[in-house]
């Protein structure tokens, strides 16, 4: 069967659904692959390297004409006439929001994927176009962002005086957020970030940026993995934190959008508050937009010189990259749409990721699509109920258990204190300052390792084992002196360090293995007693 890529035509749209890398999996599928004269032109992909791929370069009107066609946008009204009956269409079709287009699609018994209702569930990640373009956005954000502000992201320290880092908030931690949190912070901005999903708060975390928290605005995803709306309590109280941040914030980027539709969380009260020169890049302008004062599509300055930016072909504006993440998510889409790589698709409705993005089919309108489980772990079964829990010891009685080990350290220190009071009295002068250094070392040592946190013991065994190997010299010293008991206790310190010298050896070098690229993983045992790596 014959795949079309036509050329988009909306206006200054430069992406195309393939590239001539995804030309060559495609036909690897069994695919005639038909492409629209000059459709990767805007994205730097010629004619020529389309044909080199394997595909055969096309009129209008026969690319449209194919059994498969597939594009970024949805087609216009011409290009609707140019479907053929009983053809497949797999595009962003924005179901939720534009139902005439599903029901036009319908009229003609054309089968309609939409690219931009996969289901959020793992196995359909490598179809998420939405993902793939909200991840490229989120990076060109914070370009378009540096781009107006009149500063450097970075704090700089020079003979002519520092300069404090920029401070960005960016308000979701969603794709695109992630993507715009790891650019700032690698530009060396302060980066606060708030999503109202409080398990993000590691993720943003990980990327530098600080984890904004406001209390009662914790979020539960729907059935299918998409954000709901806040409710009312919770709006007022992200309200508050909004203001808040955006008025100290030199640069704020939004990516709040729920099915598609934009909520307002910058108001034009906010935007009065914020400092002049700030900049506020709405990620949800296609969606109507996150700033009471974006325009979708355009640039917009406030009374009080807030740049607003509310450009809507973000993705765009990096054709390469983008076309190539949409490429190969829709080649994903029909390879698991073609098992028998016969270069015949299938629109299997019992597997739960065709069905949820299955719009029309024969005729028939299929939107919207069932709920979906977004976790795919059964249920726990039903046990025995648990057994009611064994009254727990007599408070009093545990107080004095505490008491009494109390009492018994105490003692036990006396006693230690006393017998080594007896015993420096009864060494030679020399000694008192031996077991004076030995003492502030034992106290200094026992401060210091307890207050190293455990993800340093590692590092800090290399500085254990040159400590160690300079007690293994003074003890190798000691040994074959006249005094039996200084002999005794170099041979016994000779080896307690000699072990502690080659087994610290031993662990660092299998913590570096760990780290070399191609070094096998360590065998794990899991609780079920399985060896996995």
């Amino acid at each position: 069967m014959q795949i079309g890529v036509p050329r988009e035509s909306r206006d200054g749209e430069r992406l195309v659904a393939a590239t001539p890398a995804t030309v060559q999996r495609l036909t690897a599928l069994g695919y005639d692959v038909l492409v629209e004269s000059g459709a990767g032109e805007r994205a730097s992909m010629p004619t020529r390297a389309y044909v080199e791929s394997g595909a055969r370069i096309a009129g209008r009107e026969e690319v449209w004409g194919s059994d498969v066609v597939t594009c970024v946008n949805a087609p216009s009204p011409p290009e609707l006439e140019l479907l053929r009956p009983g053809a497949v269409l797999i595009s962003q079709i924005g179901p939720a929001t534009h139902p005439e287009l599903v029901d036009a699609l319908a009229e003609r018994h054309v089968t309609a994927l939409a690219l931009d209702a996969v289901p959020r569930i793992s196995r359909a990640q490598a179809l998420d176009v939405l993902s793939a373009q909200s991840n490229v956005a989120g990076y060109r954000s914070v370009v378009e962002a540096a781009e107006e502000f009149g500063g450097m992201f970075t704090g700089q320290v020079t003979a002519a005086g520092t300069t404090p880092p920029a401070t960005v908030f960016v308000i979701g931690a969603g794709v695109a957020g992630l993507a715009a949190i790891g650019t700032a912070s690698s530009l060396g901005a302060k980066v606060r970030a708030f999503d109202v999903r409080p398990e993000v708060g590691e993720q943003i975390e990980s990327l530098g940026a600080t984890f904004v928290q406001a209390e009662g605005t914790a979020q539960e995803v729907s059935s299918d993995g998409y954000a709901r709306e806040l409710t009312s309590d919770q709006e007022a109280a992200t309200q508050a934190m909004y203001a808040a941040e955006s008025a100290g914030a030199d640069v704020v980027i939004t990516t709040a959008l729920v099915r598609g539709t934009a909520p307002t969380t910058i108001t034009a009260a906010m935007v009065a508050a914020m400092k002049p020169g700030s900049v506020i890049v709405d990620l949800a302008a296609p969606g109507g937009g996150n700033c009471e004062l974006t325009v979708p599509g355009e640039r917009v300055v406030s009374d009080n010189g807030v740049i607003v930016l509310g450009y809507t072909d973000l993705p765009g504006r990096m054709p390469q990259h983008t076309s190539q993440l949409i490429g190969t998510n829709i080649v994903n889409l029909l390879t698991l749409m073609t098992p028998a790589k016969d270069g015949r698709p299938v629109v299997d409705l019992e597997d739960v990721v065709i069905r949820g993005m299955t719009v029309c089919r024969e005729g028939e309108v299929l939107w919207p699509p069932p709920p979906v489980q977004v976790s795919a772990a059964p249920a726990a079964p039903a046990g025995p109920p648990a057994p009611e829990p064994a009254p727990g010891p007599d408070p009093e009685e545990l107080a004095a258990q505490r008491r009494r080990r109390r009492v018994r350290r105490t003692a036990l220190a006396g006693l230690g204190a006393v017998v080594g009071g007896l015993a420096i009295a009864a060494s030679p002068p020399e000694s008192v300052g031996h077991f004076t250094v030995f003492a502030l070392a034992v106290v200094v040592g026992f401060y210091v390792i307890s207050a190293v946190t455990h993800a340093l013991h590692t590092p800090l065994m290399a500085q254990t084992n040159a400590i160690s190997g300079i007690i293994l010299v003074g003890a190798l010293l000691q040994i074959g002196t006249d005094d039996w008991l200084v002999t005794g206790l170099a041979v016994v310190a000779a080896a307690v360090a000699s072990i502690n010298v080659f087994g610290g050896f031993l662990v660092a070098n299998r913590m570096i293995r760990m780290f070399r690229k191609g070094a096998p993983a360590p065998h794990v045992t899991t609780p079920t007693g399985e060896a996995t790596r």
